[in-house]
């Protein structure tokens, strides 16, 4: 077998293991909307995160920081009735694959706390309204039964999981 049989070999090769990767990484291209409605807009889109077809990030496009949800199924700002607050602002959202449940940090009066919102019964539930300690960057699991996030506990950042009822797991620090 000559040098430029092996290469021509090797060519082919490559080039079909390429045609495999056909459409990924792909980059989505969804438009500017002037109004505000769509995913982007000429308000600041924090901290997006995407699970299934939806992808959640905060916005001050209202003029105070809220979180909105985008259905890239249907190309359009999901409604979430219940969810943002004038005298909060929502930080590091995350969503379940299904899209029921957002997770997300609020700040209200200097105080941090992280929420659960159920898009099917339209609340808010704080989860850490008895936690002595600041927090920050919650994400949900995927079937969003868990949430977990930082916590500061006598100035050293710390993870902590809770389950979706509000319940604190009792994760051993010790290794196996």
């Amino acid at each position: 077998m000559t040098h430029q049989t092996i290469f021509i070999s090797i060519f082919v090769g490559i080039l079909g293991l390429l045609s495999g990767c056909v459409g990924y990484p792909r980059l989505v291209n969804y438009p500017f909307d002037p109004g505000g409605r769509g995913l982007n807009s000429p308000a600041s889109e924090l901290n997006p995160k995407i699970a299934g077809r939806y992808i959640v990030f905060t916005s001050d496009r209202r003029g105070s920081q809220d979180v909105y949800m985008f259905d890239t199924l249907t190309r359009s700002l999901v409604d979430l009735p219940g969810l943002n607050s004038l005298d909060t602002i929502a930080s590091h959202p995350s969503v379940a694959e299904n899209g029921r449940y957002i997770v997300f940090a609020a700040s209200r009066q200097g105080r941090s706390t992280i929420y659960l919102y159920d898009r099917e019964t339209r609340q808010s539930r704080n989860l850490t309204n008895d936690l002595q300690a600041e927090v920050r960057n919650p994400t949900i699991s995927g079937d969003g039964r868990r949430i977990s996030f930082e916590y500061s506990n006598n100035g050293q950042w710390d993870i902590l999981v809770y389950e979706q009822s509000g319940q604190r797991l009792n994760i051993s620090q010790e290794p196996r």
